[in-house]
């Protein structure tokens, strides 16, 4: 190779360069990770890890995770349930439909209510019960294999350290477990307690919200 071609082939190799460079986002681009944005990240994680991410089918039959969206960003009522139960259940569906209502208009946009099947019931069983009940949007009934479903409860606080008390089922359809995800705030009552004082209870835990009046409420 003569000079000339030398310094042609040398010209284009940087040319080349350059055209790479231009492409390349510079450093000066490249907006840094912010601690807030670090610290968002480590909630948001935190969050979801207190949580089982576990596949459930709806009363529509739609699949849906637990976590992604069930409970993310929400104010949920959570209860366990079957659709043969002759004991607590109607008279607790009933009384849950009284919150419901508590809540008006909210429900189905920021408050929601879930409704577990401990048997598996498919979900056209499922379908027929809301049906028969005349329940609404806002509040979903799922199902499950059974080893999710008994993660779930467990993993919620529905269950009792004897094993002959966690076999019967009408121990896990006694409470209702609330709670605002977003703010990390949970709790639990009688799911055959006053509506008003269960609705009270959830309203408590928002920001600004005021210990519940028994004696207003009971007025």
């Amino acid at each position: 190779m003569n000079k000339r071609d030398f310094i042609k082939s040398t010209l284009a190799a940087t040319a080349g360069l350059a055209l790479a460079a231009d492409n390349s986002p510079s450093l000066a681009s490249v907006t840094p990770i912010t601690s807030k944005q670090k610290t968002q990240a480590a909630i948001a994680k935190r969050r979801r890890d207190k949580f089982l991410n576990l596949p459930l089918l709806t009363h529509e039959g739609k699949l849906v995770h637990f976590y992604d969206d069930l409970l993310k960003d929400k104010i949920v009522l959570i209860n366990f349930t079957y659709v043969d139960c002759k004991g607590i259940c109607p008279g607790m569906t009933e009384n849950l439909k009284k919150v419901y209502k508590e809540f008006g208009d909210r429900m189905g946009k920021d408050v929601f209510m879930y409704s577990f099947s401990l048997v598996q019931d498919s979900p056209e069983k499922l379908k027929d019960y809301r049906k028969m009940h005349h329940i609404k949007d806002g509040w979903t009934f799922l199902t499950g294999t059974k080893d999710d479903i008994e993660a779930i409860r467990i993993h919620l606080g529905f269950n009792s350290t004897d094993p002959k008390i966690d076999q019967d089922r009408s121990q896990h359809t006694g409470v209702v477990k609330f709670g605002i995800e977003a703010l990390e705030t949970w709790g639990m009552t009688p799911a055959l307690g006053d509506p008003k004082f269960i609705a009270e209870y959830v309203r408590w835990m928002e920001p600004n919200g005021a210990r519940p009046d028994a004696v207003a409420l009971a007025g």
